[in-house]
């Protein structure tokens, strides 16, 4: 399968051991073919990974977040090396290359941190610690970043489970953002949920995507446990989008606005982490309304991560968390599932181009 320019897409999948698992690392699929195979080339054999980037601009360089901080490859997975991060027994659970510099490249960590790359991923520093405190007996994991595409050093990263912090100097400080999500637990019970501690806010700082359109910079979208909720101001106040009232599924994993239509949402859903339902869901109003986007999720598995080509609308990727990555290659009219080797129990991240 090619995309708009011709190009044959593949996709890749990062499976870690954080659950349980049997096997780790990265795989890639060659769309058109059936199986994936697991990529070696340079990454160490025991090797988990949480996150999976493409850059943007250049779909044969790939960025995985590791254990032992981000390796890469310039040639789609056959050749790979440890990029040059200061630390190392990290795992790095995020990664974003800057929207208008591509030089720059940015990594969230876990325990909570950022990096910054200015050279394209060769070296790395830390930013200093974004101070911002931990509130659930859970080791925080920078789960997503983005930028305000109005404002290029304007970040925000969304913290499993710690909520959403903010930097407007471009990660040399950072902001709280939580305050507003957790005062909505207080304000209205079906938003409490507690799993790690005794705070019923906790559901909400569950957090596990970020994004913002540039059709109105103002606005963040966050997706926790208990659905997805947007703020207007920045992340000071914010208010649900109520999703459940045209979705069978609330519990969000990913959230992904479209490259090509920057009022269009997809999110990646389930009932909880564990053994549940899953869904692709999408808004083209910004989440005013969803509908159900895939019609094949194996039974039992919540999806992880949705990928979306950055060249070709109609391509649209999610894995399952279980051991399967879903594709469609028509706009969601028809879908194929493809199952990653026996004891892959750990699927975070998918990409594609």
């Amino acid at each position: 399968m090619a995309d708009t320019t011709g190009r044959t897409t593949h996709v890749y999948a990062g499976v870690n051991r954080l659950q349980g698992g049997k096997i780790n690392g990265v795989f890639r699929l060659k769309v058109g073919e059936q199986q994936f195979e697991k990529l070696a080339g340079g990454l160490p054999d025991d090797c988990d990974v949480q996150t999976v980037a493409l850059h943007p601009a250049s779909p044969d360089t790939v960025f995985v977040g590791t254990q032992n901080g981000p390796y890469w490859t310039t040639d789609r997975g056959e050749h790979w090396a440890r990029a040059g991060f200061p630390d190392k027994d990290l795992r790095v659970w995020s990664l974003l290359v800057h929207p208008t510099n591509p030089k720059i490249i940015y990594a969230g960590t876990s325990p909570t941190g950022i990096y910054r790359s200015e050279d394209g991923g060769d070296t790395w520093r830390r930013l200093p610690d974004p101070q911002i405190p931990d509130r659930v007996p859970f080791t925080p994991r920078v789960m997503r970043l983005t930028i305000n595409p109005a404002r290029p050093n304007s970040i925000f990263a969304i913290i499993e489970i710690n909520g959403v912090m903010r930097s407007d100097d471009g990660g040399k400080s950072w902001i709280d953002c939580s305050p507003g999500l957790m005062s909505l637990a207080d304000e209205r019970p079906h938003l409490r949920s507690k799993g790690f501690c005794d705070h019923d806010f906790e559901g909400m700082i569950d957090g596990h995507a970020v994004c913002v359109t540039p059709v109105e910079p103002e606005k963040i979208f966050a997706g926790v446990r208990m659905g997805v909720f947007e703020s207007s101001d920045n992340g000071k106040h914010w208010s649900d989008v109520e999703m459940g009232k045209t979705a069978h599924l609330t519990y969000c994993r990913d959230l992904q606005l479209s490259p090509h239509d920057p009022r269009t949402l997809y999110v990646g859903v389930g009932i909880s982490v564990k053994n549940s339902s899953g869904a692709i869901y999408r808004s083209k109003n910004l989440g005013q309304s969803w509908e159900r986007f895939d019609h094949s999720v194996p039974e039992g598995c919540t999806i992880m991560s949705v990928a979306l080509h950055r060249k070709d609308p109609d391509q649209v990727y999610g894995c399952a968390r279980y051991g399967y990555v879903i594709g469609t290659q028509d706009g969601g009219k028809s879908w194929t599932s493809h199952t990653l080797p026996e004891g892959c129990t750990g699927v975070y991240s998918v990409d594609c181009g």
